[in-house]
């Protein structure tokens, strides 16, 4: 069995940096292994991403690359509030093992797996209570060095606020580097492994129980083409939107079905516009937010966001170096500048501005049927 060093790291202060290079040269391992996939070592690195804009809103993951940036924005401002650039630390310990001969491991999950299980896992409560607490943080001024010593504190409470997104943003990915480092300790000797603090922990309870480490192909899983709660929600409310314009319609007369309609347009296209509006989309996307979203209501297949986004991606025209230029942003002003962000925020805030448009809309039209709306959401 090699012998194997986790060190805990906070990825944003000096003594990290520090400690690593201090292990490094004192253990003079045969490897050193790193909380990092190719993906994000590419990103620490400054290259561009290999990926469009068109093909995060082809996706509909938005929201999800929406919360991937301002995390990463949101890291890099404590960053400088330290003095130390995330992810130093594990450039440092690659640098280290390059300069002693090791060999140099990345253990940690692909992080476009992570996150896509991450949205697929969380309900959309915990979506919305994580959004806040991020936003929480970011306006809230802590003393960083006393809140990253405090790991186990953090680790719960996050925990506490969304205990699915801790799986799989922490367990999971505990069990998945500690099977990494379990496969590299059949051929190495001494292994040094640089983990953010939040994972030593985990990851050591992992190697000293590997039997307890799930099958690696569940922990990998990314399910294509399912129908979520938020989905069969959507279907239903809009099957349910189209029957109550049809009993309008035969039961009650084409001047009230023709009220309805109105309501309906106006109620969807005025809080879609207004999403679109709130995150200074170009007239051209609010106005497009405005006459679709009345008809993409009832279609649970494609987003009012996804359209109003698209001729904001037109009208703005972003470039790769857009997308780069959004983690090395200084302020928030300077976020909100950048074309690539303010796409992925229209689509975002006007995909929020129709659902609530949505519900509203779907009450209002429940209503002129005469049924009473209390039983429906009641039984």
């Amino acid at each position: 069995m090699a012998e194997i060093h986790v060190v805990g790291t906070a990825h944003v202060l000096k003594e990290s940096v520090e400690v690593v290079e201090r292990v490094i040269e004192d253990v003079k391992p045969d490897a050193v292994a790193v909380e990092l996939c190719p993906k994000r070592l590419q990103a620490l690195m400054g290259e561009s991403p290999n990926v469009s804009l068109s093909e995060i809103l082809k996706s509909g993951n938005v929201f999800l690359a929406l919360l991937q940036v301002i995390l990463s924005f949101i890291q890099k401002k404590i960053g400088e509030e330290t003095g130390v650039k995330p992810g130093e630390e594990m450039l440092t310990a690659i640098r280290k093992a390059r300069e002693i001969g090791a060999d140099v491991i990345l253990i940690d999950r692909d992080i476009g797996i992570t996150f896509n299980r991450l949205w697929q896992r969380m309900s959309l409560l915990e979506k919305l209570k994580l959004f806040w607490h991020i936003f929480k943080g970011f306006f809230t001024k802590d003393d960083v060095e006393n809140v990253l010593s405090n790991v186990d504190e953090l680790v719960e409470e996050f925990r506490k606020v969304s205990p699915k997104a801790s799986e799989v943003l922490i367990d999971e990915r505990d069990a998945y580097m500690a099977y990494n480092v379990l496969k590299a300790s059949e051929r190495y000797d001494r292994i040094v492994v640089v983990v953010g603090a939040g994972h030593k922990s985990g990851l050591e309870s992992y190697l000293r129980n590997p039997n307890k480490i799930p099958p690696i192909e569940s922990l990998l899983e990314v399910r294509r083409g399912r129908i979520s709660a938020s989905k069969v929600f959507g279907f239903f409310l809009s099957a349910l939107v189209v029957c109550s314009f049809a009993y309008i319609l035969t039961k009650l007369g084409t001047g009230l079905a023709l009220k309805a309609f109105l309501y309906w347009f106006l109620i969807n296209g005025v809080f879609s516009a207004l999403g679109a509006t709130l995150a200074l989309a170009h007239p051209l996307s609010i106005l497009s937010a405005f006459l679709c979203a009345w008809l993409t209501s009832i279609n649970p297949l494609i987003a009012a966001g996804w359209i109003a986004g698209y001729v904001e991606l037109k009208v703005r025209k972003p470039k790769i170096d857009d997308l780069v230029e959004l983690i090395k942003a200084e302020s928030f002003r300077e976020l909100f500048k950048n074309k690539a962000f303010r796409v992925l925020l229209v689509t975002a805030l006007t995909n929020l501005g129709s659902m609530i448009g949505t519900i509203y809309g779907a009450y209002v039209i429940l209503k002129m049927t005469g049924i009473d709306v209390r039983h429906i959401l009641i039984p």
